[in-house]
């Protein structure tokens, strides 16, 4: 299983991730562009001494990323129930080999991305809120994803 995230904005959020994907065991895949660049202070400061532990891919665009993953299932999490495709991520059943793939902080997935994915999960909340913390989210769904894979640090993989 591994956590992705298209073109994330905040330097603090792909820090915290980094950290997450650490203590997780995970790898971290970053979908380039990103709006700051990887020396930044935040990031750093959010990952603090997880960073040296933390295993990042960087790809160049989507497409990079889908050529190089193109055997894995890739799951969008999004704030949005998108009508038929998406399920909620605690009715999903989640792979071991699964990509969880993240949007953009301030425009989510864009629909182009969304079409390539094989699956769309979302976290219910309260009406008449917008979305969580990217790092919050993301930290939701691979903890229940790895949960339910019996990924989790201690756990043991399941036989088969």
């Amino acid at each position: 299983m591994e956590l992705v995230l298209v073109q994330p904005e905040i330097p603090q959020n792909v820090g915290t991730l980094m950290r997450f994907a650490a203590c997780m065991g995970l790898s971290l895949d970053i979908v380039e562009p990103c709006g700051f660049l990887f020396t930044d202070k935040h990031l750093k400061r959010a990952g603090m001494d997880y960073l040296d532990l933390a295993t990042v891919h960087r790809f160049p665009s989507w497409h990079a990323f889908c050529e190089a993953r193109k055997y894995a299932r890739r799951v969008a999490v999004t704030p949005f129930s998108i009508a038929f495709r998406s399920h909620r991520y605690t009715d999903f059943a989640f792979d071991a080999s699964d990509l969880l793939i993240m949007g953009q902080e301030s425009a989510g997935l864009s629909k182009d991305v969304l079409d390539t994915c094989h699956a769309v999960v979302s976290i219910p909340m309260m009406q008449g809120t917008r979305s969580l913390n990217l790092s919050l989210a993301a930290a939701i769904v691979t903890t229940e994803a790895l949960r339910q894979t019996r990924g989790l640090p201690g756990d043991h993989a399941p036989h088969g």
